[in-house]
């Protein structure tokens, strides 16, 4: 059947199995919006108050429930508004296909209005990117943008579609999902991301090597890291972890694909991780890290980091292999199918001396709780005890990040969002809103800093209007903390433009856009007002007043071997 540009975009989504968009009108992409406007019954679009909201909230459906997110923007700065949500998902290896519009091919190339070359901007932090100049080629397109950005190593795609296209016909012939990958045509426009495409298949022989280093290791150390959380391999992780006997310490993005509260887990690795998984590290005799990329932020030395032991890396991505730490051996695979390999060859291991010696250091730090605010620990402890286990978490960038990966015992893959690669301030509101869309069975939580909600605030305004259930507790310190904690630490105090003394008043802010709001300062006002928002059943701001000079703790500098704690 003949169809438009416009109208095929919305077949090639169905075909998709896509439910719900985010995204800004404009201009040049109004033909797909009023093509749109016949598919509101099957496809949900979320009008969202700015396009980094939109690519954000895309990206926290797409973490969430492990389907490709999907978000529309116009040309010239609508295009460029994404591109803070490109680079996050890109960063954290989550699947989002962002389709653009340009203008028409009569005006590319003349700095026509609101024209800019986002497939060119956008390329270094895309899996993939196209720009469609011909109507007959955009189904095809489309297919091959989802299929790439779900398949190896997740990761955005963008479609750029000239504006004359979306307007112009061509011949639409309909293909379930499960013809693509067979499909020449769409094997030409997946060539360009073949090395990330297909997902490798691991070599037996080197999972018969890593069987036999697990045989010999006395003091074994697992990382979970993000390929275990986005291969949804946490069950496999997890009888894996208990079959070998081994501690298990966890990134930023891994947190979710080993249960917090199973007594392996050490607590977080790197720079603010726990003392337990730090000197873990340092004294273990065998390494293996599942789906982590040794960032800097966990290596933070990489010439002393685990020098005690064998380093073993299993991975989806062979570019990630010895890019930032040399490793004594390798897997290329997926996580979840490496991991189902090992658990039929591995034997029961006992490694109850080393647990004991791991586990004689803190997992957790402590605070003093006798002030005249509340303490991190506190106010995690308290949300974590009056909402459902399951409650979907997504926070904003900076000192609260940490505390909640820290303090908040996170039980499945997709429960944790968060910006780990990219550490995008304005992140979490946006991404909880995706998330509560994608699960809207589950309680939803967005926890945040006075600095970072501030810049995403306005996304309060989509979350009233569409009735959109997110809690947000902001850990309101009065300070970019991070930031200050570095200028104590490392500055001699001087605290150069981190004060945060001025407006606005939370609370006020979300009655202005409709919600409620409650400031808090004891367990006892938290309690109560979590109590009321959880009776309320509508969006709520919570404003946590806690100490302007509280530190994450530990801390190890950047560059420093892992256990040269700064605080501890």
């Amino acid at each position: 059947m003949e169809l438009t540009g416009a109208a095929i975009l919305m077949e090639c989504l169905l075909e998709q199995d896509v439910d719900t968009v985010f995204g800004y009108p404009g201009g040049t992409i109004l033909n797909v919006y009023d093509a749109l406007y016949g598919y509101e019954d099957r496809i949900q679009h979320i009008l969202t108050s700015h396009e980094q909201g939109a690519s954000h909230a895309a990206d926290g459906y797409a973490r969430s429930t492990g389907k490709v997110g999907v978000c529309f923007a116009t040309s010239g700065p609508g295009a460029t508004n994404l591109t803070t949500g490109i680079a996050t998902a890109y960063m954290d290896s989550s699947p989002v296909v962002f389709i653009t519009c340009n203008v028409s091919e009569n005006l590319i190339g003349k700095d026509s209005f609101q024209e800019v070359d986002i497939t060119g901007i956008s390329m270094p932090i895309t899996k993939c990117n196209y720009l469609v100049s011909d109507v007959n080629k955009l189904a095809d397109t489309i297919r091959a943008a989802f299929a790439i950005a779900r398949s190896g190593r997740p990761g955005p795609v963008l479609v750029d579609i000239l504006k004359n296209v979306t307007a112009e016909k061509a011949e639409y012939e309909p293909m379930d999902r499960a013809s693509h990958y067979s499909s020449g045509k769409l094997g030409v426009l997946m060539k360009r991301a073949s090395d990330n495409f297909n997902t490798p298949k691991a070599d037996e022989k080197d999972i018969d090597i890593l069987v036999d280093m697990i045989k010999a290791s006395e003091k074994p150390l697992l990382i979970c890291g993000g390929g275990v959380v986005r291969g949804r391999a946490q069950e496999e992780f997890t009888e894996f972890a208990e079959k070998i006997d081994s501690p298990v310490a966890v990134t930023l993005m891994g947190g979710g694909g080993f249960k917090g509260r199973n007594p392996l887990t050490t607590g977080m690795i790197g720079m603010h991780g726990s003392q337990a998984s730090n000197m873990a590290c340092d004294g273990c005799d065998l390494l293996i890290a599942v789906g982590c990329r040794f960032s800097d932020r966990v290596a933070l030395n990489p010439s002393t980091f685990a020098q005690q032991a064998k380093i073993v890396q299993i991975d989806i991505d062979r570019s990630e292999i010895n890019k930032n730490v040399k490793v004594d051996h390798h897997i290329i695979g997926d996580a979840k199918h490496v991991l189902q390999r090992l658990n039929e060859k591995v034997d029961q291991e006992d490694h109850t001396e080393w647990k004991k010696y791991v586990f004689s250091f803190k997992t957790e730090s402590e605070y003093d709780e006798g002030g005249d605010t509340l303490t991190p620990k506190q106010i995690l402890n308290t949300i974590a005890r009056m909402v459902p286990q399951d409650t979907i978490v997504a926070t904003d960038v900076g000192q609260h990040q940490m505390w909640a990966i820290q303090h908040f015992h996170f039980d499945y893959a997709g429960q944790l969002l968060t910006s780990g690669g990219f550490g995008t301030m304005g992140f979490g509101l946006g991404a909880a809103i995706g998330a509560k869309v994608g699960n809207p069975d589950k309680t939803v939580i967005h926890i945040t800093g006075d600095g970072s909600f501030r810049m995403n605030c306005n996304e309060l305004a989509t979350e009233e209007y569409y009735d959109i259930p997110i809690l947000t507790f902001i850990f309101n310190n009065k300070t970019l903390g991070m930031v200050r904690q570095w200028q104590s630490l490392i500055y001699d105090k001087r605290y150069c433009e981190t004060t945060l003394d001025r407006g606005p008043d939370f609370v006020k802010l979300a009655e202005a856009y409709g919600l409620r709001g409650r400031k808090v300062s004891s367990v006892k006002e938290l309690e109560d007002a979590i109590a009321d928002a959880l009776e309320y059943g509508h969006g709520y701001v919570f404003d946590c007043s806690i100490d302007t000079d509280e530190m994450v703790r530990p801390m190890v500098g950047g560059g420093s071997h892992i256990t040269e704690f700064m605080i501890d």
